[in-house]
C-alpha cells in the first residue's frame, strides 16, 4: 500500500492539504519529516500558494503486511492566495493498511479585491439580504475569521498489494466526513463567502465524502484517474430546501499525474459540477436563499493544475 500516496495527492489538493510526501527523511528514533510547497493555478482564474511541514510517528506497528507501516501522520500547512491567508492542521492515523482516521483543523480570513475590471473576489466577508432582495457584500479586511473542525475516515485498496508489479497499481479510496464550519461575525443563519465561492455559506455541519479510482504507472505520465466528491449541509436554515440548499452538491474531476524529476510532480484537473437552475427569471439580480430551485443541471467547472516540490 506504500505507493498509494502518490496517487493520492490529488484528494488532499482539492480538499487544501497535500498527501504524505515520497521524500520523508527519517530520523534515529524512527519519526520521519517531509517538506513541500505547493502552486495551484486554474482558468477561473485563481492561484494559491502552500507550504507543508509533515511528520510521520510509527505507531502501534506489526510484524504482519496490515500492520507493519501503522503510522500516524501530522501535517502542518499554510497558505495564501490574492484574497486569503490559511492555516491548517491534520493528523492522520493509519490503524492498518486500508483503513485511515483523520482529524483536523483549519482558520481562514482575507479581504475582497477588485482587478482586472473583475469584481466580487471576497476572501471573507458577509452575503447578506438587500433591500430588493438582492446579494449585498458586507465586510472588511481581517474583520473575521472562518474555522473549521473536520473528522473522517478512509478505505483504500491498492490491486498490486494482492498481486505485486509495478504495472498493477489500480488503486480505490473512499474518504467522508462531518465537518463544523463558521464565519466568527455571521449570526445564526446569516450567510458569508469564502475565498469567492457563491457566498452559500451558514455556520453549521457539513458532509464531505469523495471516491477515487486511479491507475498508477511507472512512466513520466505516472497517474490517470477519476474522482466523484460530494458535499451536504447539514444545518438547519428555515425553508432551505425551496432554494435547493438540501440537495447533495456532486463534483466529477479527471485527473492525470506527471513525474517530471525527483522531487517535481505535477496534477491537471478537469473539473464539472451539479448546479440549480431557478423558476425566477431574474434569479441573478437575487440573494440566493430569495430564489426559488427548479432542477439540477451539470456545468463545466474549471482546469486546475497543482505543481508540487517536495524536499
Amino acid at each position: 500500500m506504500k505507493k498509494i500516496v502518490s496517487v493520492l495527492a490529488v484528494l488532499f489538493i482539492i480538499q487544501g492539504l497535500s498527501a504524505p510526501a515520497l521524500f520523508a527523511q527519517e530520523s534515529g528514533d524512527g519519526v520521519a519529516a517531509s517538506s513541500e510547497i505547493a502552486m495551484q493555478v486554474s482558468d477561473i482564474p485563481e492561484i494559491k500558494l502552500g507550504f507543508t511541514q509533515r511528520f510521520i510517528f510509527p505507531f502501534l506497528q506489526g510484524d504482519n503486511p496490515l500492520t507493519a507501516g501503522n503510522n500516524i501522520t501530522l501535517a502542518l500547512t499554510g497558505e495564501v492566495s490574492p484574497i486569503s491567508l490559511y492555516a491548517l492542521a491534520e493528523a492522520v492515523w493509519t490503524p492498518v493498511a486500508f483503513i485511515e482516521l483523520t482529524a483536523g483543523a483549519r482558520i481562514v480570513s482575507g479581504w475582497q479585491l477588485e482587478i482586472f475590471g473583475i469584481k466580487g473576489l471576497n476572501g471573507n466577508g458577509l452575503n447578506l439580504v438587500g433591500e430588493n432582495n438582492e446579494s449585498v457584500y458586507e465586510g472588511s479586511p481581517f474583520d473575521s475569521v472562518i474555522w473549521r473542525l473536520k473528522a473522517g475516515g478512509a478505505f483504500q485498496f491498492d490491486l498490486a498489494a494482492v498481486f505485486p508489479g509495478d504495472w498493477n497499481h489500480v488503486v480505490f479510496k473512499t474518504y467522508h466526513e462531518i465537518n463544523y464550519q463558521a464565519n466568527s461575525r455571521a449570526k445564526k443563519n446569516q450567510s458569508w463567502f469564502i475565498e469567492s465561492d457563491g457566498g452559500e455559506n451558514m455556520n453549521g455541519f457539513n458532509y464531505y465524502g469523495n471516491f477515487l479510482l486511479a491507475y498508477q504507472m511507472p512512466l513520466f505520465l505516472n497517474m490517470a484517474g477519476v474522482i466523484a466528491e460530494m458535499n451536504l449541509n447539514l444545518y438547519d436554515a428555515p425553508g432551505r430546501s425551496v432554494w435547493g440548499d438540501d440537495l447533495i452538491r456532486w463534483t466529477f474531476s479527471g485527473v492525470l499525474g506527471f513525474e517530471f524529476a525527483k522531487h517535481w510532480n505535477i496534477m491537471i484537473l478537469a473539473q464539472f459540477m451539479t448546479d440549480r437552475n431557478y423558476k425566477e427569471s431574474n434569479w441573478k439580480d437575487l440573494h440566493y436563499t430569495k430564489r426559488t430551485f427548479d432542477s439540477l443541471y451539470v456545468r463545466y467547472k474549471r482546469v486546475a493544475a497543482v505543481v508540487t516540490f517536495r524536499f
